[in-house]
């Protein structure tokens, strides 16, 4: 039988370029191919994009993202992922990020030192909580404070001494008539002679 090569086309095809007498014309890259490859994707058209209506899908979100006619899949589904996604927006809810060293909490809104304006979070929001650099800058007491502070805590001192010494004046008291309700040997008038010289000392100690 003899060959026909006058009738028919090559197909376009890397590694094919069968000889088909009926080729198809691809509508997107106007190539020529076999009936093995004339679809977009038998010879990975390039311009298949122009042509195919199916809308894609992000990866992220598993949502549909419109693309219209001319225009990559591809590209449409990048910027789709760096600014509508919603996956990628709530990953940026908690962007408020804690300003204290080695801290790596985020919080929902922001929440800023009186002090220094920097943003921590719920642990590390009061000044001596994250070393709060003002404190440091904060100017000391005048001479008029420290000594009023001084007054205050000598005067503190003051009724702490007089609670423990009248504690003390009672604890001897009650021991002396401890001691002499126990001692048996002594005769009911010696016990009340020596309750009442007792007595009559404790008060002198205390008038003094």
């Amino acid at each position: 039988m003899a060959e026909l090569p006058h009738i028919g086309r090559h197909c376009d095809a890397e590694l094919c370029h069968l000889l088909d007498f009926l080729p198809v014309r691809c509508d997107a890259c106007s190539g020529t191919f076999c009936l093995s490859h004339f679809t977009y994707e038998g010879h990975n058209c390039k311009n298949a994009y122009q042509k195919n209506v199916q809308v894609p899908v992000c990866p992220v979100c598993d949502k549909p993202v419109p693309t219209p006619k001319g225009v990559s899949a591809d590209a449409q589904v990048n910027e789709h992922i760096l600014n509508n996604c919603a996956a990628n927006t709530k990953k940026k809810v908690f962007a408020n990020k804690c300003s204290m060293k080695g801290c790596k909490k985020k919080e929902l809104v922001p929440v800023h030192c009186p002090s220094c304006k920097h943003n921590f979070c719920l642990g590390h929001r009061h000044e001596k909580d994250h070393d709060c650099e003002q404190l440091r800058k904060t100017p000391p007491f005048s001479k008029a404070a420290a000594a009023a502070i001084a007054r205050n805590q000598g005067g503190q001192n003051c009724a702490s001494q007089a609670r423990t010494t009248q504690m003390s004046e009672d604890e001897a008291l009650a021991r002396a008539l401890a001691e002499s309700l126990n001692d048996v040997q002594l005769s009911p008038e010696e016990r009340d002679r020596r309750l009442a010289e007792q007595l009559q000392q404790q008060e002198y100690a205390s008038s003094s």
